[in-house]
């Protein structure tokens, strides 16, 4: 029989404790180990600032972290730049903003995850551009960038009292990062440069998991090729992190031509390199709400039914960043402020 004591225990360790806090958003304790039903909301700083309004599905307005929540979302995806800009789209993102959200989302019980770039902006196959403070730097300065970096950042997060439960080194690094040194054309300078990131993170947070980020998630022989040199080359991980956007596949717009695809490579990649896997970043189209809401069960399920428990979570990129803010065309929002039917999935899990 079951001591009431460890039962109260293992009840506790399910829960989610609510304190009060000044302000509209309460401190609550993040649910541990749950399947992580996540959102990339790096925009939200500047929709505030510019004066966008977030309604709730009643029409009134609402702190977006709450709006999020109420729709099942516990994990919040933070995007950092080194040196951004003050652009509205494609600046922002700085450590210490970086560090007021994640404070933000804990103060919400959101668990955290740091996306690291490793550039002044967007980071992704297309492009790779180093921080222009790097620019002109030999290889073996650029490790210590890499580290000094992301040691600060960390730390800095640390300080605040907060340990991201994932970090990421690099962001859809499916060519590389840092270019050009860090290119997939160079596998021993790249996993050189991902082992410096990786070992700066644990030096400050050894409990946080490190991932590694590949663009699309329905190409198994990709990623078979990309992870069997990140192994080959020695690079340092615990996550294996993937993008997937059907209407960004050529010749398969519609998930329900690449579902099974990712179904299978999320498998195969646990069990091939025995490591956990998750969706760092998936959307859909704004203009086609039930097929969106559709596709997010169907990712979410395919994630869960990894043998084992691998299958750890599902982020949805900027549902919040609304078309009217945006232009962006694969959020979870709609023009009348209220998030669309599509963030309804994770209600579902």
């Amino acid at each position: 029989m079951i001591k009431k004591s460890l039962l109260l225990l293992a009840l506790f360790s399910l829960m989610s404790v609510t304190l009060t806090c000044k302000g509209e958003s309460p401190i609550v304790t993040p649910l541990v180990n749950a399947f992580a039903k996540g959102a990339d909301i790096s925009w939200l700083p500047q929709m505030e600032a510019s004066g966008y309004q977030f309604l709730n599905d009643q029409g009134v307005r609402e702190d977006c972290f709450k709006i999020l929540k109420d729709h099942g979302i516990n994990s919040i995806r933070l995007r950092t730049w080194v040196n951004p800009s003050n652009d509205k789209a494609s600046g922002h993102c700085s450590k210490d903003e970086t560090v007021a959200m994640a404070l933000r989302a804990q103060q919400w019980g959101m668990r955290v995850m740091i996306d690291f770039h490793y550039s002044d902006s967007w980071a992704d196959p297309s492009k790779q551009v180093k921080p222009k403070a790097w620019e002109g730097h030999d290889f073996n300065q650029l490790l210590k960038d890499v580290y000094d970096y992301t040691f600060e950042v960390m730390t800095a997060l640390k300080t605040a009292g907060i340990t991201p439960e994932w970090v990421q080194v690099g962001n859809e690094t499916r060519t590389g990062m840092i270019y050009p040194e860090g290119s997939t054309e160079n596998w021993p300078q790249l996993a050189l440069l991902i082992n410096k990131g990786y070992d700066a993170i644990k030096a400050v947070s050894p409990q946080s998991k490190v991932i590694l980020h590949v663009d699309q998630g329905n190409n198994n022989s990709l990623f078979r090729n990309w992870f069997d040199n990140a192994q080959k080359n020695g690079a340092k991980y615990d996550v294996i992190g993937m993008s997937y956007y059907p209407y960004w596949l050529d010749g398969k717009p519609d998930y329900t031509l690449s579902i099974e695809e990712l179904g299978k490579n999320l498998i195969d990649m646990a069990a091939r390199y025995n490591k956990e896997v998750m969706v760092v970043e998936v959307g859909g189209e704004d203009t086609k709400v039930q097929n969106t809401y559709d596709m997010l069960v169907a990712v979410q399920k395919k994630v869960k039914a990894v043998p084992n428990s691998k299958g750890l979570g599902v982020f949805y990129w900027e549902p919040e960043g609304a078309r009217s803010w945006s232009h962006y065309g694969l959020s979870a929002w709609g023009d009348d402020g209220k998030p669309s039917k599509a963030l309804e999935a994770f209600k579902k899990f």
